[in-house]
């Protein structure tokens, strides 16, 4: 058993003598040793990493992050504070059917030691705060608010009682429904986008208002982060001249509790962007058919929808493709994917490490998402030319 991240693993071991030697009494101090974790640290469940199954352990206070293997995950689960070196080795052995070896013990506890993640353990400086803004005046970001954790537990403690399913269940019941017509008739919305494209004095505004539900769309990150007990670290502007787009950092999201708790914050801000649309659907279902504004609106509508929806597809870096990521169980979906397809070329015992479920998976989703690329750009295209062709 060996830790995943080998920083600072080296941990001198104790040294033995005989009994009534001068080691005797620290040696047994050493084995009577009943360590326990520092309060808040962190634990990832199991994430498919590459051929290898990871957890991530992180650090409540410095932020630092490393991974180990699932043996090292079972024994760091074991130290509770309530079980010295004998418990743990037997524990190991009824579940591994091995024996841990004491090097490998000592090891454990100096990487936990030296990470500040046993109780007793030097408290860390926190991180320092990074520039306010990075990048140039083309590509870059800005912090736009001083304390993000706090700005979105505000939030979250103003909009409570609209987040309690007995709010939230007609709402998201109007937005399937809404969704589902507007799909359903995908040519009249059509008509309606070019509508729509061709009224300067309501395209406008739209995009303004486009541009802010993008905006909430960050927030309802945080905002639902912080239902679930996440941690908001920065909410700030991202630029790629000329677009300009708020953005909104979880800093603990893969350590959230359970899955549901995962989805929910990564899908909360196309939920967002399509419960903003409601208000234009009621207003164009209470329009008569011939009211010259109704098209007008069918294509906002249209325009809305496809918007949202599009950041559910999953593919980086989108909302979809860590939704994917989550029910997968795996970590940088896209990049192990990519790494395993690298080898899989010089064949198959290059992939030879990897399980089979990894195999299929990674395979899977290379299928799926050249797949998913080529249908977004043939429906892009098929779309600009039905308009040109209008």
């Amino acid at each position: 058993m060996s830790a995943t991240d080998h920083a600072g693993t080296a941990a001198g071991q104790s040294g033995r003598a005989p009994d009534g030697g001068p080691a005797a009494a620290p040696a047994a101090a050493a084995r009577a040793y009943r360590p326990a974790l520092r309060p808040g640290v962190l634990i990832s469940p199991p994430l498919l990493r590459g051929p290898r199954t990871v957890h991530l352990i992180k650090h409540p206070v410095s932020g630092a992050a490393f991974e180990v293997g699932p043996r090292e995950h079972f024994v760091i689960g074991l130290l509770d504070g309530t079980r010295n070196v004998d418990d743990v080795v037997a524990a190991y052995a009824e579940r591994f059917r091995r024996r841990l070896p004491e090097e490998q013990w000592t090891r454990l506890l100096g990487l936990l030691g030296t990470r500040g993640l046993l109780d007793g353990s030097p408290e860390p400086a926190p991180p320092e705060p990074g520039p306010a803004r990075t990048g140039t005046f083309w590509a870059g970001s800005r912090r736009t608010v001083a304390d993000a954790h706090a700005t979105t537990g505000r939030l979250h403690r103003l909009l409570r009682p609209v987040l309690r399913p007995w709010a939230q269940l007609p709402v998201a019941a109007a937005v399937v429904v809404m969704t589902v017509a507007v799909l359903w008739d995908a040519g009249a919305f059509l008509d309606g986008t070019w509508e729509l494209l061709t009224s300067p004095l309501a395209l406008v505004p739209f995009a303004v208002f486009l541009w802010f539900s993008i905006c909430l769309h960050e927030l309802a990150h945080g905002v639902a982060a912080r239902h679930y007990g996440g941690v908001v670290s920065e909410i700030g502007l991202r630029w790629r001249f000329p677009a300009m787009m708020m953005y909104c950092t979880v800093d603990n999201y893969l350590f959230l509790p359970g899955l549901r708790a995962k989805l929910v914050v990564a899908a909360a801000g196309a939920y967002v962007n399509l419960a903003l649309l409601l208000p234009f659907a009621l207003w164009r279902a209470l329009l008569d058919p011939a009211d010259p504004v109704r098209p007008v609106l069918t294509g906002m509508l249209f325009v809305g929808i496809v918007q949202a929806l599009s950041n559910l597809v999953p593919l980086p870096p989108l909302d979809g493709y860590r939704m994917l990521g989550h029910i997968l169980g795996a970590a940088n979906l896209a990049p192990e994917t990519g790494a395993y397809l690298t080898l899989r070329r010089r064949g198959r015992d290059a992939v030879a490490d990897y399980p089979q479920r990894a195999r299929r998976l990674y395979a899977s989703y290379a299928v799926t998402a050249a797949a998913l690329v080529l249908v977004a750009a043939a429906g892009t295209c098929a779309a600009v030319v039905w308009l040109f062709l209008r």
